[in-house]
């Protein structure tokens, strides 16, 4: 077996017989997801849809998501990362204490089942959320699931692929990687590009308050991310722009109202497969589109002279 964890949609739709979500609510923030590629498709290789497919649901609590799912594993908070650990592990046949295994908040039958199914599914996804990557240990869960997708190809075709919670940040990822190598987490500080994920990420930049000033883009960072940093977001200059008056712009010290993209404003969006899908605008908008407003910022940067931009007290002391 190889050891690609990624795949498309349409391969997900064809072929997986076995559909994990961790730490997603697909119910209710991807209404599409059940219905359109992952369970209630028929096809070639699952003829009977549905009946042909098992779903395992990995949350820290109940989500409308429970009733579609045939198998409910309630982690414990906190204990994603030594779950998937454990799994790692006894899918290996190595042996794993009851201790450790109730730690996470599960009983040793439900896991071994689980297990099983993996062993003996002929194509496996794993579709994980926010809530996976939000808990302790944040980005290095996502790392251990990938992982975990990555070994049971030793048994079994397996892949994983994240639930996106907001529009295009695939696109973002794509791009990034393109242009950088890296997909998220980048700085540019020392004039290149580096990539640390839990230093250089939005998130904990805000946290420790390294930034002094606040640039969104089709983002609501004021409605998800954590208090510390929603509060610094209220304290430094933080620019908006958005067609929406949201969260984030509510604490804005200057919002600038776009053309909402896909609908009056053409472009790229990716769906959380990496597809590129052209959009061409249905309706026209008085308002500029980001691509605009950016360039025209940036203009109007490139137009100052060096030792206004060089000496930004000296601005301050001008305005």
């Amino acid at each position: 077996m190889g050891g690609k964890v990624t795949c498309t949609l349409g391969e997900v739709k064809n072929r997986a017989d076995l559909i994990i979500y961790w730490g997603g609510n697909p119910a209710e923030c991807h209404p599409r997801h059940f219905t359109k590629y992952t369970l209630m498709q028929k096809s070639k290789f699952l003829p009977k849809g549905r009946k042909d497919r098992t779903m395992v649901l990995v949350d820290i609590r109940e989500t409308k998501s429970v009733k579609a799912s045939d198998i409910f594993l309630q982690v414990r908070p906190g204990k994603d990362f030594e779950l998937i650990t454990i799994l790692r592990a006894m899918i290996k046949d190595q042996h794993i204490s009851d201790a450790e295994i109730a730690s996470t908040g599960l009983k040793r039958e439900a896991l071994e089942d689980l297990v099983k199914r993996m062993k003996s599914a002929k194509f496996g996804a794993m579709f994980f959320g926010m809530g996976l990557s939000m808990t302790r240990g944040k980005h290095m869960n996502s790392a251990a699931l990938m992982t975990l997708a990555s070994e049971m190809n030793a048994y079994t075709k397996f892949v994983a692929m994240p639930m996106r919670g907001h529009g295009n940040v695939t696109g973002a990822d794509v791009i990034m990687r393109w242009q950088t190598g890296y997909p998220f987490g980048i700085t540019y500080n020392r004039g290149y590009p580096r990539y640390n994920p839990g230093e250089f990420s939005t998130i904990d930049v805000l946290v420790r308050g390294d930034t002094d000033c606040v640039f969104v883009i089709g983002a609501d960072p004021g409605a998800t991310m954590p208090k510390p940093a929603i509060d610094h977001l209220a304290k430094v200059p933080t620019i908006v722009l958005d067609p929406h008056v949201t969260h984030t712009s509510k604490l804005a010290k200057v919002h600038i109202t776009t053309a909402p993209a896909g609908i009056a404003a053409s472009g790229t969006a990716y769906r959380m497969d990496e597809i590129p899908m052209p959009l061409k605008p249905a309706i026209n908008s008085p308002y500029p589109t980001d691509e605009e407003v950016v360039r025209r910022i940036h203009e109007a940067v490139a137009a100052k002279p060096e030792w206004l931009i060089e000496q930004p007290q000296m601005l301050h002391s001008q305005v």
